[in-house]
């Protein structure tokens, strides 16, 4: 890793797509993953940070994303777009094999540096969330909690969500960065480059 100022993503290209473990591609690069349930806005968060209107392709179908798609950003780092979790379209069996594929991606990518939880800012955190705080947890992985949708909250409700997130976490002995973000608005976009930055430039002076 250089430690070349990664400039709000200057370039961003899909790479590939993997259904299995090891279909991901071979690379020292690092990754910074962003995972979620199926409806929190993924896709629409990832082209908001990455400054495109379509590199995560979007749509009104939750469960859209089915492999675990890289992206390359700057040639500098992946940023690594995890199935969603929790769509109830499809077999019993296939969100078990989605589930699998993201618990050995999280324990075993020697690459992954950071892993970014996309949350709906206008619910509770769900088992499902609660199980992917579980495992960063139990793997030691760096962690950082976005809110998605405040668009749709007032400033009181962004703040009661923000703390209600954060209670809860702090309940399972977890002290996680909680960010309000909003792809419509951009809101939250900047601060979550910053905490990307700073941790790939550690990384790279380490």
């Amino acid at each position: 890793m250089t430690n070349q100022r990664i400039d709000r993503a200057v370039s961003a290209e899909f790479v590939t797509s993997a259904a299995r473990f090891v279909d991901m591609p071979s690379s020292q690069l690092p990754e910074v993953a962003v995972v979620g349930r199926s409806n929190v806005g993924k896709s629409s968060l990832i082209n908001a940070l990455v400054n495109r209107r379509n590199l995560a392709r979007t749509s009104r179908t939750p469960g859209k994303t089915q492999t675990v798609n890289f992206y390359l950003i700057d040639q500098s780092f992946y940023l690594v777009d995890l199935p969603g979790l929790g769509y109830a379209k499809v077999s019993r069996s296939q969100r078990e094999a989605w589930g699998r594929l993201i618990r050995g991606y999280v324990r075993q990518r020697a690459a992954l540096r950071l892993v970014v939880h996309l949350v709906d800012s206008r619910h509770e955190l769900t088992d499902l969330d609660l199980e992917v705080a579980s495992i960063v947890r139990e793997n030691d992985r760096r962690y950082l909690v976005l809110l998605t949708k405040t668009d749709k909250l007032n400033q009181k409700q962004r703040a009661a969500s923000s703390r209600r997130i954060k209670e809860t976490l702090g309940s399972y002995g977890l002290e996680i960065p909680v960010i309000e973000t909003s792809a419509v608005k951009k809101r939250g976009i900047d601060e979550t480059w910053d905490w990307i930055e700073a941790l790939l430039r550690t990384e790279g002076d380490g």
